[in-house]
Parts: C-alpha cells; structure tokens; sequence
C-alpha cells in the first residue's frame, strides 16, 4: 500500500557465540515474512467484503477496509502481488505490493500498473503498524495504451531540486499534448482525493517538469496527467524526502 537480512557489527558481536540459533532466528523471520506476504496476497485478492482481521489488528482494520473498498469501486478488476523485500535499518519488514487491472468509466477502458513498497511491524502474525515508503502508479487509456516512462526519484535531499519527467517513448510527430502536475497534502493522499489538474500544451515528448524538496524531511506526493492523441495517462508518485542519501 525492499540480501535480505543484513547483520550489523553490534547484532554480529551479540550472536557470535551462537551462530546456528542466530541463522535459525533469521530463517524463522524470513519464513515469517514469506507466510505473511501469502496471506496478505490471498486476502486482497479475494472477492466481497475483505477480511483484513486475518491479518491486521482491531485498530488497523477499519482504516485499511475503508481503503480497500474505495479502491475497489474504481478498480473491480485487479490482481495483487506481495512479496517480501529487504529490511529497514530500524528493524522493520518491508513489502512490496504489485497492483495490476483494468477498469471502464464513461465507455473508456484504462489499464492499472501499480507498484508500493510498506514498512511493517507484525505481532502474533498480524500488522500492528505500517507505512507507506514508496508509491508510484500509471494509468493508461485507450486501445493501445501509450508507452510512457515515469521518470522522478524515489527519493531526495531536503532543500534539493529535482526533475520530473513523464516520457512518450513513441514519436508523436507534429502532434501535441496537454499535461498538468500537482503536488497533494499529506491529507489529501490521505483521503484518497482525486485531483482536477490544469492541463496546458506540452511539447510532443511528454511532461518535464523541476520542482523543489521542502527544507524538512518528509515525503511529497505528486500527481501527474498526459492528454495526448491516442488517449489519457495518469500517474502518482511518492518522493522520500531525507536530510541524507
């Protein structure tokens, strides 16, 4: 909505005396994570109303249901991935989720391509706790989709500027594009909210745009919108925004 278990000198230095108990300790985790991901996987992949108490709290589970339902209702037609990914220096698992669909609104089909990395903390094998680390998606209209490349880094320095870019891969020729770019609120993300982005013309190759990270760490959300001969693009992104690389 990330080699896998690295060791650190203090955890190396604590575990030295007993290396077999400490490889059993990882593979236990890992094996953990990997049933974790699998029922995770099953449970937004099933059909109805989603029973997100196999694998979250009492206290997670109206907030993700709430989510998954809205998402839901735009998108009945998708399939999700999770897998495990590396863990976070503070000791957090990490997923990745893969979102992939169609959906049809005003007799115009687009196809969803989606990718999240979130940070865990599992208890009793249920969430407890989870952050969003990164997100970016594309969604595409027409019969032939469009080949673009969303080009914006996963993350950046504070104070930096940095580009953003929405490539058309396929020469357009003498044709032009409109396209716009909006930054949304921690609460606008947050609730979900879809934005009516200003579309001006664009030079044939797609989106280019340089922005500017706050002066304080944090994340910014970006949405992005292309209108080209062929049909529509659409696409978000999330920007980790770091004091250092």
């Amino acid at each position: 909505m990330r080699s896998f278990f690295g060791v650190t000198l203090v955890s190396a230095l604590a575990v030295l005396g007993s290396p077999l108990n400490s490889l059993a300790e990882v593979e236990r985790s890992h094996s953990g994570l990997r049933g974790f991901s699998h029922r995770l996987q099953t449970v937004l992949n099933s059909e109805g109303a989603t029973p997100f108490d196999a694998v979250a709290t009492f206290e997670l589970q109206p907030v993700l249901t709430q989510r998954y339902q809205r998402f839901r209702q735009d998108f009945p037609e998708v399939t999700w991935r999770v897998e495990p990914a590396a863990p976070l220096a503070d000791g957090r698992q990490t997923l990745l989720l893969h979102v992939h669909g169609d959906a049809e609104s005003d007799g115009l089909r687009y196809q969803l391509e989606a990718t999240e990395r979130i940070a865990i903390r599992l208890a009793d094998g249920r969430m407890v706790d989870q952050e969003v680390l990164a997100h970016e998606s594309l969604l595409r209209s027409g019969e032939r989709p469009l080949a673009v490349t969303l080009d914006i880094p996963d993350a950046v320095l504070t104070g930096s500027r940095y580009d953003i870019d929405l490539i058309v891969e396929e020469p357009l020729g003498q044709a032009l594009v409109a396209a716009g770019l909006m930054d949304l609120s921690p609460q606008q993300v947050e609730d979900q909210f879809r934005p009516n982005l200003p579309l001006a013309p664009m030079a044939g190759g797609g989106l280019f745009k340089t922005v500017q990270a706050p002066q304080l760490p944090g994340a910014q959300a970006w949405a992005l919108m292309l209108v080209h001969p062929d049909g529509v693009v659409t696409a978000t992104k999330r920007v980790r925004v770091l004091n250092n690389l």
